[in-house]
Formats: C-alpha cells, sequence, structure tokens
C-alpha cells in the first residue's frame, strides 16, 4: 500500500531546508528510515531543495518550492518542484575533475545522483524525483 503525504511548499529561503530536515525526521520516526540509509535520504534531499531554493528560483522568496512524498513498502519517492527557468541537467561539469575540486558549488546534482538508487528529472529541470528502495526497516 503507498502513502501519499500531503505536498510541502515554501519560500525561496535557504532557512526552510530545516522544513525537509523535520519533514525526513517525521518520516524515519513513523516508517523507520534504516539508520545507514538515513543520512543518504538527508543529504540528497537537502541538496535537492538547496538547489530549487538557490538555483531554480535564484532565492526570489516570491516563488515557491514543492516537496511531495510517497511511500510504499520499503520505498521513498520524492518530488522536489520549483519555479526556475530549468537547466541542462545532462550537461553539468564533472565535480570530481581536477579543475572543479576546489570550487565551492556544483557537488548537488552529483550527490544527489550517487545518494539515491534513482534521480530523475522532468520539466526541463524543475521536477527532480529521488527515489529511494529498500531504505524502510
Amino acid at each position: 500500500m503507498t502513502t501519499t503525504l500531503p505536498e510541502l511548499r515554501f519560500d525561496s529561503k535557504p532557512e526552510n531546508i530545516a522544513v525537509v530536515e523535520k519533514l525526513i525526521d517525521k518520516i524515519s520516526a513513523d516508517h523507520g528510515i534504516v539508520a545507514e540509509h538515513y543520512g543518504n535520504v538527508l543529504i540528497a534531499m537537502t541538496e535537492g531543495v538547496n538547489n530549487a531554493i538557490v538555483h531554480g528560483n535564484k532565492l526570489d522568496e516570491a516563488k515557491s518550492v514543492g516537496v511531495s512524498c510517497a511511500i510504499d513498502e520499503k520505498t521513498l519517492v520524492f518530488r522536489i518542484t520549483d519555479e526556475g527557468p530549468g537547466f541542462d541537467y545532462d550537461n553539468l561539469p564533472d565535480p570530481t575533475a581536477p579543475e572543479n575540486i576546489e570550487k565551492p558549488h556544483g557537488r548537488g546534482v552529483f550527490l544527489m545522483r550517487h545518494l539515491a538508487d534513482e534521480c530523475a528529472f522532468e520539466d526541463e529541470g524543475r521536477i527532480v524525483e529521488l527515489t529511494f528502495t529498500n531504505v524502510l526497516a
């Protein structure tokens, strides 16, 4: 049986990343995120929401970010949406390349792709869907 949580919507302010941290904690308390997967879920989601706030909506507080979650037995599927112009998610610089190691930005999508079991983009990058399988007790 799939449980769908109500969508959260919040203004594009960096401090609203705390809303997502609380959501992950609530899901963990209610559905039992396995301890060794908790960090991956938390980091991937905070990176995704940070990207939506900073890069998607350009910190425009008039624009909002949406986060929804579907829970099915041992799987979590999150959708993060923003109101920005989108981006070319298939042509991003490799943050592990020597010329990019020292750069302070550019690791969010890399982390999401490596920490989630699936990372998919829709609507020209305005929607990211992160799937975590076998993460619930």
